[in-house]
């Protein structure tokens, strides 16, 4: 019987410059679980800037890290994302730098996006059923006091504050950070990347990564691309297939 992971997520992870940028800034490979070193050319960014997204491997959450229900395994986890990827069309996002509730992400440069928003919904939707309720504990860690009504009714109801309506297109670069080194991960990414947004973010898979065991790093299980292709990532085995 296959071992399930810790947790598992959805997530889009991006493909191309953007990817690569990524992983070096974060100093961290999601795919193999390689460290890496900075961008070529580029000063490393100081580890309290990139301790937090470096755990959890470049991305946009799509379905936040959970638990599994009783019941669900790995091999679930792997139908429902062929199943919902094989159904998506490819499209455009561009993207830019900004910061967002204390920290640095590439976030949507036109605020918002018809097939971002309907992908981030099918996600959360497509994999509930295979999700563990969230502990107190959990729960507690999103700190509910402070969340708006609606964020405090997705959470209830979905164990995450941000989906919905409350969704907001992401792609972390930063863990949180005061007011003046906001600034200056933005100065340093901006000079470093700034050409990388030209470009649009091209939407055309999402991935399924997994944390093996509380505490450690998240990696790449599998990308299913909206093709039907796969690739997996060093995280396969916790998918039984």
């Amino acid at each position: 019987m296959t071992q399930a992971a810790y947790r598992y997520a959805i997530y889009l992870s991006p493909s191309g410059p953007l990817d690569t940028f990524g992983k070096h800034w974060l100093g961290r490979d999601a795919d193999t679980g390689a460290m890496l070193p900075p961008p070529t050319g580029q000063p490393a960014a100081p580890p309290e800037w990139i301790k937090a997204p470096a755990h959890y491997g470049l991305h946009a959450t799509l379905k936040p890290p959970f638990r599994l229900a009783d019941g669900a395994n790995g091999a679930m986890i792997d139908a429902a994302a062929r199943d919902l990827a094989r159904r998506q069309t490819p499209f455009d996002a561009p993207l830019a730098l900004r910061a967002l509730r204390g920290f640095v992400a590439w976030t949507l440069a036109d605020g918002g996006s018809p097939p971002m928003q309907a992908l981030a919904d099918a996600c959360v939707l497509a994999f509930d059923p295979l999700r563990a309720p969230p502990s107190a504990q959990e729960l507690a860690r999103r700190a509910p006091d402070q969340l708006s009504d609606e964020e405090r009714r997705m959470l209830d109801a979905w164990g995450y504050p941000y989906v919905f309506g409350t969704f907001v297109f992401h792609i972390t670069l930063t863990g949180m950070l005061d007011a003046a080194s906001q600034r200056a991960a933005i100065a340093q990414l901006e000079a470093a990347s700034g050409k990388l947004l030209q470009d649009p973010l091209h939407v055309d898979r999402i991935s399924v990564f997994v944390q093996p065991a509380a505490g450690e790093d998240f990696v790449v299980a599998r990308h299913y691309g909206f093709d039907d292709s796969i690739t997996d990532g060093a995280g396969a085995a916790y998918l039984g297939a």
